[in-house]
């Protein structure tokens, strides 16, 4: 550059890019990192060597739990409120929220910004099988980008995983519904606007979670729940799931009025 010039400051790729791209990235090399410690195919001989119980049926779940089925969050942080409850004992956290009527134990197993980890989820399982709630779902939230992770749920002892539309084109989607499906685990498929809804439901999604959250911004939108919910018809037979921004009865009715049939409460529980 010129003396007169004023020359750009250089910046990182990632420092550029929004939250959930971030996340996403730092997963791919996480991912990455895994397969070298141990490849897909014996992490594939492992499950089959020695098989997790079946998976719990989560569709079933939140239908026996309506009008509104309560799925409880464990998490210790986040990028937007930073840390949350870093000491929070999963295991335990999770069967007080299963003997409170949770159907469905979210752990989040994000190491970087959220905190979490596949270890919090399986000893989350074995903690509510221990105290007589193993029919209680365990979901694996986290930014699946790979079918390996989906296996890694599984073998943890994962019911059913998230699968972010935001994150996943069409072509990307279906075969990571399909192979989510082959380990027996319905996904929570998680959408954020009317593009992604379409995507959704044009991917054949059976449970699909509206995120009042812009994961790109981190900002909350409580209309986004019932703008969505339209969209899905009445005889479909697909469940719906408000998540992010729920912490009132109001809410909850509210979601419940708009059509959702359950709700995912993290930090206000």
């Amino acid at each position: 550059c010129s003396r007169r010039t004023t020359c750009p400051q250089p910046t990182s790729h990632l420092a550029t890019m929004s939250m959930l791209l971030k996340i996403a990235a730092q997963r791919r090399l996480d991912v990455a990192a895994a397969k070298k410690v141990k490849e897909e195919s014996a992490l594939q001989a492992e499950i089959a060597a020695h098989p997790p119980p079946p998976a719990n049926d989560f569709l079933a779940a939140l239908r026996a739990n309506a009008p509104m089925a309560l799925l409880a969050e464990i998490k210790r942080a986040s990028p937007s409120k930073g840390e949350i409850a870093m000491s929070v004992h999963a295991p335990a956290q999770a069967v007080e929220y299963a003997l409170g009527g949770a159907c469905t134990i979210s752990v989040l197993t994000e190491p970087t910004w959220f905190k979490g980890t596949l270890e919090d989820l399986r000893q989350v399982r074995r903690a509510l099988t221990s105290a007589g709630c193993g029919g209680v779902c365990v979901l694996r939230k986290d930014f699946i980008i790979d079918q390996y992770q989906l296996l890694e749920a599984r073998a943890s002892g994962a019911d059913t995983a998230l699968l972010i539309v935001a994150l996943l084109p069409l072509e990307e989607l279906l075969p990571l519904i399909a192979f989510s499906r082959d380990l027996g685990m319905e996904p929570l498929v998680e959408v954020a606007n009317e593009a992604e809804m379409s995507i959704a439901l044009e991917a054949g999604s059976k449970v699909i979670g509206i995120n009042n959250r812009n994961l790109h911004t981190f900002e909350v939108d409580m209309g986004t729940t019932a703008r969505l919910t339209s969209m899905v018809t009445t005889d479909s037979g697909i469940v719906v799931v408000a998540l992010s921004g729920v912490s009132t009865r109001e809410d909850v009715k509210a979601f419940a009025d708009a059509g959702a049939a359950g709700g995912l409460i993290g930090e206000s529980l």
